[in-house]
């Protein structure tokens, strides 16, 4: 069961994916990114660097966004070429793409400063957002994708998704994608086209070329830095890139984000409507559904898992380190191997969970536990390359090493999403000193003290941690309660709360109202 859930929170939206009601995958979109992957802008050469064989380009972000020469794309001249041509033209007019005659490619094993020079204008497409203190990565090898293809702009090749495995079905897709592909463009044909006919991929590529059409008349009036073609916002570009495999609930409490994502459905996959529900709850959507204590739980260094096993997951400069550890697990009277793999079987399956959860990118090395057997190798090695299917983003899982280790390449085009699972202690504010215990009940008498003689009340309560409460109790006659009750001839009550720190201690009078110090 998949399920999508579309939260408003202070800043964005936070959006969760679920699978069989567990987090898979969490992402946030903030109302002020910049920057997302896929947007098009019209940036300005900054600086060549030839050392680098790269160039710096000013995309308005507050560090110049990096380009290498590879990044260029073979046709970037005829990309020139076109953007010439775009800002030329005014009053709504658009330049059309198979109108330009494309120039031929650039050498492969060129120079920067041959294709690009400082102040030149140059359309670039975010490939990498801005991580830490790099800013944007870029590519002027343009690609926009819909739901069943991809378009790149002057491009010569028509490919199918190498994830059909059907050898009929990529040649009826070869066909029909020749047959549709418009001039100056190369195509490439999604997973999610398999068994669809020629009007539903032509319905895709129409769509492509208005969005394309709308960002030629936004390059007319542009002047860089500027965006000149957003991306999705992030809950319908998960839903083009994941529809295909379907949801069977999805979730929103945000009436933009509802109008949003009914909008894309009608336009592409209406039969998902009935799934779209809008939620209207007094508490958030994420704690009515149970996932803010699951975010909790997933998050932090430790990850637990059934039985006792759980997960040590470090975050390094140069790498991620997760080390398998069995616990407390304990499975009858299987002999120390089988108990290894069976452990390190769910520890792939958490494994593979926490790396899209957490977007973790770059090299990550799995420290399972040791298993002798090589078939038992195998097996691990198996199970792990099959989770791991579903992750979206591009990765490659190198065989265990003698020592137990697996290394992993994960791709990183956003920053890692990193939640604070500890709070700072409500009792000490994060100091670690708390008040001397024997003065919190000499205070509390103070303020009793106050409250009677100044304020005048006569009937009080106070609310405090159990084991305040207890010591104020203790010995009736010789207790601190009965001692008020001397002194000033009034019964104060006094209330456990298990909420209550230590150190806190609340004050309410005869009509229940709560007295401030």
């Amino acid at each position: 069961m998949n399920e999508l859930v579309v939260s408003k929170s202070e800043d964005g939206l936070r959006i969760a994916i679920l699978q069989e009601k567990k987090i898979v995958e969490l992402h946030h979109e903030k109302l002020s990114e910049e920057f997302s992957v896929g947007d098009l802008v019209l940036g300005k050469v900054k600086k060549i660097v030839p050392g680098l064989n790269a160039a710096f380009v000013d995309v308005g972000h507050p560090r110049d966004a990096f380009l290498h020469y590879f990044d260029l794309g073979p046709q970037v001249r005829s990309l020139l070429k076109y953007l010439k041509a775009a800002k030329g033209f005014r009053n709504g007019q658009v330049v059309e793409l198979d109108k330009i005659r494309p120039l031929p490619d650039i050498n492969k094993h060129g120079k920067m400063e041959e294709v690009l020079k400082p102040n030149q204008d140059v359309l670039v497409q975010v490939v990498k957002e801005p991580i830490s203190t790099k800013g944007p990565r870029l590519s002027s090898e343009i690609s926009l994708p819909g739901q069943y293809v991809v378009l790149v702009p002057f491009a010569k090749s028509v490919s199918v998704s190498k994830k059909i495995r059907s050898s009929d079905e990529r040649r009826r897709l070869r066909v029909l994608a020749e047959s549709l592909c418009p001039k100056n463009f190369g195509l490439i044909v999604r997973t999610a086209a398999t068994g669809k006919d020629a009007a539903t991929l032509g319905k895709d590529i129409f769509g492509i070329l208005d969005k394309w059409k709308d960002m030629s008349l936004a390059l007319g009036k542009a002047k860089s830095p500027t965006k000149v073609l957003s991306e999705s916002n992030r809950a319908t570009s998960i839903l083009r890139d994941m529809l295909s495999q379907g949801f069977d609930t999805i979730h929103t409490d945000d009436k933009q984000a509802f109008q949003d994502i009914e909008t894309y459905l009608k336009n592409n996959q209406p039969e998902y409507l009935k799934a779209l529900k809008l939620y209207k709850g007094k508490v958030s959507l994420f704690q009515a559904m149970g996932l803010e204590k699951q975010i909790k739980a997933s998050f932090g260094k430790i990850a637990s898992m059934a039985n006792g096993a759980y997960l040590v997951i470090e975050h390094t400069e140069a790498m991620h380190v997760i080390d398998v550890n069995s616990g407390s697990k304990n499975l009858n009277n299987n002999t120390l191997e089988e108990t290894a793999l069976k452990v390190n079987l769910e520890a792939a399956t958490e494994i593979a969970r926490q790396l899209r959860l957490r977007d973790m990118g770059g090299i990550i090395v799995v420290d399972f536990i040791d298993l002798k057997k090589p078939e038992n190798r195998k097996i691990l090695n198996d199970h792990f390359r099959k989770v791991m299917k579903q992750d979206r983003a591009k990765h490659s899982i190198l065989p265990m090493s003698k020592f137990g280790l697996v290394q992993i390449t994960r791709q990183r085009v956003r920053p890692q999403i990193d939640i604070q699972t500890s709070e700072v202690c409500p009792s000490c504010n994060g100091t670690g000193k708390i008040q001397a215990s024997i003065l919190i009940a000499d205070e509390i008498s103070n303020n009793l003290d106050y409250l009677i003689r100044q304020n005048k009340e006569r009937k009080l309560t106070i609310v405090a941690n159990p084991y305040v409460s207890a010591y104020l109790r203790r010995g009736f006659l010789k207790s601190f309660q009965f001692t008020w009750f001397h002194n000033y001839w009034v019964w104060v009550k006094i209330k456990d709360d298990t909420s209550l720190p230590f150190t806190e201690v609340k004050y309410y009078n005869s009509e229940g109202e709560e007295i401030k110090f």
